[in-house]
């Protein structure tokens, strides 16, 4: 089948990680898949094109990444399968002539609470796309805030990349690690906060953090890496006793994920989308959400209490590598999209009408403009209902 992706960059961060893996997986099941990504410019997506700008951080990529000037659905090629990857692009989806395939909307966050308007991030999900999400709380957020039901799909950990490795760490004990982030829902203070009082009554507690960019006040950690290298992070996790996740609000959170992968116990808030693999004193220490003193007090627990970290982070490790897994994730994803598979043998027999010739990025032939226009404005006129539709609850 051929299959289209939206994907905002190939720069390494966890949603586009997700997308470009499955992007890549379903590549090499046979599938045609093209991932369209706007460089905001002709002469930049011209210049892209020619240098073959390619997420160079996943070796061996299959899927061919298409760089366009922007995202728009006159632009789109025809295909079976076309996946909306977050707020911006469902908008395009579901503007997009009959021809470029089936839709869907991969969510990965409630976009609502950070990202964009809330009232326009809220009309997308009013959209109709068919809906696949990455963790039950997006799921309940879809049905209680929107009515929409959506396929749940857990973001697997790539076990190949997070495992225990031999690490070297100093000698304070026991090495706490958090990712250091500017966005302020991560919660970065509260963590620092529930370090400190902990720190009070046990002093050798090493705090470790990690991010792209290295904090302003870069004293408050006891140890920093500055923009690791992939290779590097599991050596990173692995050399942890414990992750520490202050963030007050996620989708699914793969950082904790990979830390419990490579043997890290969880101390974490309630932040929703950890409710799949953050169980309350079974494979983590769960928070009330934004309770600096609560997270404080679990993160002590996990400090002093040497068997119960020791369970809970085997417990951890064996819930978030065999739980979910990437060949049966890929075998999910594959079977929402198989519906259109009846479409495509009818192609192979040429039953079906004749597929809209490939839309080049900066021209559209002159006999398919007046159709393209009209599924653009099919599309434009779903948006400006669902808005509408919003702004009566």
């Amino acid at each position: 089948m051929r299959i289209t992706f939206l994907c905002p960059h190939v720069r390494i961060a966890g949603g586009v990680r997700a997308i470009l893996t499955y992007a890549d997986r379903l590549a090499g099941r046979g599938h045609r898949v093209t991932v369209l990504v706007p460089a905001h410019g002709r002469l930049r997506a011209l210049g892209r094109r020619l240098r073959g700008v390619r997420p160079d951080w996943l070796p061996s990529f299959r899927a061919r990444i298409e760089w366009v000037t922007r995202w728009s659905p006159e632009w789109l090629p025809p295909g079976d399968v076309i996946v909306a990857t977050a707020w911006q692009s469902a908008p395009i989806v579901a503007a997009a002539p009959a021809p470029a395939g089936r839709k869907f909307y991969l969510v990965q966050h409630y976009e609502s609470l950070y990202h964009g308007d809330a009232t326009t991030v809220d009309a997308t999900y009013r959209l109709p796309l068919q809906t696949i999400v990455i963790s039950t709380w997006l799921r309940d957020v879809l049905r209680e805030r929107f009515g929409r039901d959506a396929e749940i799909l857990v973001t697997p950990v790539d076990r190949a990349l997070f495992h225990p490795v031999a690490a070297e760490a100093g000698t304070m004990r026991p090495r706490v690690l958090m990712l250091h982030h500017d966005y302020a829902w991560k919660g970065v203070p509260d963590g620092l906060e529930a370090i400190a009082r902990v720190k009070n009554t046990v002093p050798s507690v090493c705090l470790v953090g990690f991010g792209v960019k290295p904090p302003r006040e870069r004293d408050r950690y006891d140890e920093f890496h500055e923009n690791p290298a992939q290779d590097r992070l599991a050596v990173l996790y692995s050399s942890a006793d414990i992750y520490l996740c202050p963030s007050w609000d996620e989708g699914l959170g793969m950082p904790p994920m990979e830390a419990m992968a490579c043997g890290a116990a969880l101390v974490t808030y309630d932040n929703g989308g950890c409710r799949d693999y953050a169980r309350d004193g079974e494979t983590a220490l769960v928070a009330r959400r934004r309770d600096v003193g609560d997270l404080a007090v679990k993160l002590e627990r996990m400090v002093r209490d040497d068997a119960l970290r020791r369970a809970l982070a085997a417990a951890g490790q064996k819930l978030v590598t065999t739980a979910f897994d990437w060949d049966r994730a890929v075998e999910r994803i594959r079977e929402p999209i198989a519906l259109v598979s009846q479409r495509a043998r009818e192609r192979e027999h040429g039953l079906d009408q004749k597929p809209l010739p490939f839309v080049d990025h900066f021209r559209v032939e002159n006999h398919d403009r007046r159709r393209l226009q009209e599924g653009c404005r099919w599309g434009k006129a779903l948006l400006r209902q669902a808005l509408k539709d919003g702004g009566a609850h």
